[in-house]
């Protein structure tokens, strides 16, 4: 347990504080990458996981309790060498994912501290931290995170029981991909840790102006990747597309 609680939270603050970090410097006033775009947000998400993977080798990298899910799902024995897949190790990926991403989105906070400090609007305040719909429609928004995670997943356990042996630069260029094709409704959480962690570190942070935390949609980011990881393992159990 201390080695998926080292590797995991260590990883998941790495990917969030790179993740978080390209957010605020498209959207805070005043930074250098002010109004960067989508694509800019794309491509540091994507080299967030990039960073996370490698930093999180010795659990598996998995960085993501849906990539967590969907090995379970698929039946794997184990979901890194020598870390069992169990009820226990189960919920110490979790609780590490989560950890890590609380703290990844308070050290991306700090970095971007006086920014935040000018920022008037509280909705670019939290979509900086967690993600959100442009057309909020419950069922709808969790049908683009079944999707997306479905995507992630599937292809992560099809070339790879774990991300670190799909390799961390095409799980990557995956996470870019999803972002520019799936990303567009709802900013493509794909990853409850990603989206929890980051919405707990808005509410107990002391950030002007930053209204409430959206929590009447906090779940849809935890039950669309969740599901989504559910089938894609489901898939690859049924269909062997791993060898």
């Amino acid at each position: 347990m201390e080695t998926i609680l080292l590797f995991e939270i260590m990883g998941t603050a790495t990917l969030v504080l790179l993740g978080v970090g390209v957010v605020a410097n498209a959207l805070l006033p005043g930074t250098k990458g002010h109004g960067g775009g989508w694509l800019l947000i794309n491509f540091g998400w994507g080299l967030g996981v990039f960073a996370g993977v490698f930093v999180a080798w010795g659990s598996g990298a998995h960085i993501n309790p849906a990539i967590t899910v969907g090995l379970m799902a698929s039946g794997a024995e184990e979901y890194a060498p020598g870390i069992a897949v169990n009820l226990a190790n189960t919920l110490t990926y979790f609780g590490a994912q989560i950890i890590g991403a609380f703290l990844g989105a308070v050290l991306a906070w700090v970095a971007y501290k006086k920014h935040y400090d000018e920022a008037e609007e509280p909705a670019a305040i939290l979509g900086t931290f967690a993600t959100g719909p442009e057309r909020r429609s419950y069922g709808w928004n969790t049908a683009t995170e079944v999707i997306g995670t479905y995507v992630l997943v599937l292809v992560v356990l099809m070339l790879g029981e774990t991300p670190a042996e799909l390799g961390p630069l095409a799980v990557a260029m995956l996470v870019v991909g999803i972002g520019a094709s799936l990303g567009g409704p709802t900013g493509y959480a794909i990853n409850p840790a990603r989206d929890l962690g980051p919405r707990l570190a808005h509410a107990v942070l002391p950030i002007r102006h930053k209204g409430d935390g959206d929590w009447a949609y906090s779940w849809v980011p935890i039950v669309g990747p969740i599901a989504g990881a559910a089938l894609a393992g489901l898939t690859v159990m049924t269909f062997p597309l791993v060898s």
